[in-house]
């Protein structure tokens, strides 16, 4: 089996680590042009310790996700050699393609949402279900594209840490969406009762 190593193994870390620092510096600005559009944060602040700990949970995932590449070095970084088999080239065209359709994907639901876009559940602010672009399929897609980039992580730098990362997240993404179909149910009720029934939780439900 070829491993990585050299100068491949320098753009797949630069690769992975810029593909962190631009979805979340997205987020970033994202949440600062909704601030604008409804004057007030759509990031609201944990309220309880359930919460917390889900905020935890992201924080240790983005952190991973960018800091990961800074700590692999050498031509033959241990790490690696702990998953071989997806330990070669060949990965890194697919990897990159995740990284891509992820990312998409994101804007897309970014327009799709339009100013109903929050990070926190807004229990005054849902005034309109979105049932368009990618959530006429999938209830949570912002979540299902996160997870495609990850993927993504996976196959440029295949560490332990980066399928731990995907796991937590994936924990991390089930929890929230629970509460957030709780609170979307309570709001909106048979409407949202019914756009549950066609709609898959992470994937497309035909």
């Amino acid at each position: 089996m070829e491993l990585i190593e050299g100068g491949e193994l320098i753009w797949r870390r630069a690769l992975v680590c810029a593909s962190g620092v631009i979805y979340w510096g997205g987020v970033y600005l994202q949440a600062r042009r909704i601030r604008k559009k409804i004057g007030r944060t759509p990031n609201l602040a944990p309220k309880d310790t359930r919460e917390r700990l889900l905020w935890l949970g992201w924080l240790i995932v983005i952190t991973g996700w960018i800091g990961q590449p800074l700590l692999i070095s050498g031509p033959d970084a241990a790490l690696l050699t702990l998953l071989p088999r997806f330990s070669h080239p060949a990965t890194l065209a697919p990897g990159i393609a995740l990284l891509l359709l992820g990312y998409a994907g994101t804007l897309w639901c970014y327009a799709a949402m339009g100013a109903a876009w929050r990070i926190g559940i807004d229990k005054t602010g849902s005034s309109k279900l979105v049932q368009n672009g990618p959530y006429a399929r999938i209830r949570h897609p912002i979540y299902s594209f996160q997870i495609v980039m990850l993927l993504g992580t996976v196959l440029l730098l295949p560490t332990p840490l980066s399928l731990g990362l995907i796991l937590l997240h994936f924990v991390c993404a089930s929890f929230k969406a629970g509460d957030e179909e709780q609170h979307l149910g309570g709001v909106f009720g048979e409407e949202y009762a019914a756009y549950r029934q066609r709609t898959g939780r992470f994937v497309p439900r035909w």
